[in-house]
This record gives C-alpha cells, structure tokens and sequence, in this order.
C-alpha cells in the first residue's frame, strides 16, 4: 500500500503560481498582439531590455466568503489544475447581465513587465523571408547555439538555477526536512548541455522605403516606423546574414543611416518613382539579383502625384521582375477602418496593373491593431525557403 502526499508548502506553490502565471501572461500576449505590437512603449523603448505594456484576460479567480451564506457546494471532475474556476454564479463575469445598466464590471487591463526579446520569439514564431533562394554567391554560414538538455555535471557557468531549486525541494520533501529550500547537496546540481546548429544562409537584402511627404501625418509615419521597427528586429533576429538598406523619400529619395529613417521628418510632395528609381540603381550596383535575394518593402499614404502613376507602376513591375518579393503597404487616416479607397490610390492602381501578382504583396492599414496581420502578410510562409 503507498500513501501519496500532497506538497502544499507555502515555497512549492509559489512556485507553481509563478509558472502558472508565466503561462497566462504568455497566452494572453498572444491573444492581444495585435495592440501590443503597435504600442509605443515598445516602439519608443529606446534600446531597454523589458517594457510594461497593458494586457487584457490576465484577471486571476480566486475562492472569495460568500456573503449571502446561501447553502451550495461546487465538485470538480478531478482533472482541474490549482487556479482553475470550478463554477461561477449565474451572470459573473458575463457582461451581459439581466439587471439595470451600469451594474456590470468593465473589463479590466493589467500592466505586465514584458522582456521584448521573448516578446519578439512570439511574433516571429511563424515569420520568414518568402521565396528565399539559393544563389550563386557562396551561402554564408551561420552558426547558434541551443540548449536542448539537462545533465547532473557541467561547468558552474551552465548552472541551471531554476532546475536546482526544483530538485533540491523535491529532495527535501522526502526527507524529515519538509518540502523547503536548503542545504544544497551535489546531488540537486543541474547543467545545461547545448548543442551548436551550423547551417547556410544565402545571401539577402531587403530595402526599407518610406514616404516621409507632407501628407504622411504623425499617425501615418507612426504606423510606417512601427512596422519597420519590428521588420528590422525580425531580420536580425532570425538571419545572421541579411543586409537592410534604408530609403526616404518624398518628391526626391536619398538612402539614409537608420537612426535618420527612424527620426526625421520631412515635408512636402510624393513622387513614388524616385524611391523606386533609387532602389534599382542601388541593387544594379550592390546587389546583384544573381548572388542576392532581395526584398524591397515601401510604405506611404498612396497619394502620389497623378503625372507619376504610370512610371511607379513601370518601376514597381521592374522590381518584381528583379527581386525575390516586393511589399507594398498604404496607410490610411485613423479610424477609417472599412473606409473604400478611390480608384486613384496607389494600391489600387498596383493590384490592377502589376504583372506577376504572386511576387507582390499589397496590405491596407487603418488602425494600429494591423500592423501585425501586415507583419504575418508579408512575411508568412510562401515559395520555397533555403
């Protein structure tokens, strides 16, 4: 007959709590990235490790005296985890409740303290570069590294700090010492092993194009830098060997350092076809589609000046025919969500007259909450990846 005991110390369950609410937080990243992505915060964060950003869904239930002292008893099926709801009172938590307006509760935003590097694993999860080839320049090597197990014996630099703590209480729980921590013991030590993964990247370019015209508002180079803030994070995060190139224009272009594409204003016109005009030339001379996979990604207002139409589309048809993908995004004024875009507009005019559309990728912002859906779009798994 074996008797089995429960641990209910105080130090294993605020273990368990903690890593149940690692979870929640990271489920409800998930559930809400949509805004957290586009949160200035973030975007403004300035090099800083962590940043809090306000998650919805991360209210915590928990046993509370019923103060009616009505006479009822709640049963689980056995298969609930510490922190599940068993049961709510008909109309908690619902919204929808059958009394006056005004009784029920708003829903409620919590402020997490968010690593941005663990941020940024769960947006890139599914992210790549689409259609990216083998070339005939020699791939380049990329080497990381992974911890994939756990070993008793190791160097003290691999300490696993977490996995001693845990084997060191589970340790103690069998002895006459109870479920706590101390009195470390060889025994509780735990390494991490790691295994170094060398692969070959080809090489790859992408151009960063933005419209810094005088119709470009604070909100609409908000959404632009936004989503070429987390572009570049997404380039450097997952290849080791991709070149960004970054372009501003308005009636004339230039190609500008980064901390300038992210920062400066400008005013004034747009004429699309200089950008376009800029970005040939720059891969005719550096990067030859040969040995290159290239990736321009322009944004703008699509308000460009009416006499320049057709030469931005004869460009734009050029940059498809040259590059691996080319990304269009237009930007629209706040909160025109569903808003129908005149026949004029840039975008319009690519999906009609581009040739090759499977090689163009065009996407409508209106509200901050799509930069990520823009994200997915043009980085979602498509074509064939080396």
């Amino acid at each position: 007959m074996s008797v089995q005991r429960n641990d209910w110390s105080l130090q294993r369950k605020g273990i368990i709590d903690q890593e149940r609410h690692k979870d929640r937080v990271k489920e409800a990243i998930r559930k809400n990235l949509g805004s957290i992505v586009s949160n200035e915060a973030i975007i403004l964060s300035d090099g800083k490790r962590s940043v809090k950003v306000p998650i919805r869904s991360l209210d915590e239930y928990k046993f509370r005296f019923d103060h009616r002292k009505r006479k009822h008893v709640g049963q689980g099926d056995g298969k609930t985890r510490v922190g599940d709801v068993l049961a709510r009172e008909e109309g908690q938590g619902q919204g929808k409740g059958k009394g006056p307006a005004g009784q029920d509760a708003g829903a409620e935003y919590y402020e997490a303290e968010v690593n941005i590097d663990e941020l940024a694993a769960l947006i890139f999860e599914d992210l790549r570069l689409p259609f990216l080839e083998e070339k005939a320049k020699k791939a380049v090597p990329a080497k990381t590294t992974r911890f994939d197990e756990i070993r008793r014996t190791g160097v003290m630099a691999n300490l696993d700090k977490r996995r001693l703590i845990f084997e060191n209480i589970k340790r103690n729980a069998r002895s006459s010492s109870g479920a706590k921590f101390g009195n470390v013991k060889k025994e509780d030590l735990r390494f991490k092993s790691w295994e170094e993964d060398n692969r070959y990247e080809s090489n790859a370019v992408v151009l960063a194009l933005m419209d810094v015209s005088g119709s470009m508002g604070e909100f609409k180079k908000y959404i632009a830098r936004s989503f070429f803030f987390w572009m570049v994070r997404f380039l450097r995060t997952k290849y080791d060997n991709v070149e960004i190139v970054f372009i501003s224009h308005h009636t004339e272009a230039k190609e500008v350092t980064e901390e300038q594409f992210f920062t400066q204003g400008e005013s004034g016109g747009t004429v699309v076809s200089s950008a376009y005009q800029l970005a040939l030339e720059i891969i005719a001379t550096r990067y030859n589609p040969r040995d290159w996979n290239v990736y321009p990604f322009h944004f703008s207002d699509g308000d460009n000046y009416y006499s320049d139409n057709e030469e931005a589309v004869r460009l734009a048809d050029e940059l498809i025919r040259t590059c691996n993908l080319f990304g269009y995004g237009e930007i629209g004024e706040e909160g025109t969500s569903g808003y129908r875009r005149s026949s004029g507009a840039l975008l319009s005019i690519f999906k009609d007259r581009l040739h090759r559309k499977e090689r163009f990728v065009g996407v409508r912002i209106d509200e901050r909450e799509d930069v990520y859906p823009a994200l997915k779009q043009f980085f979602g798994q498509r074509g064939v990846e080396a």
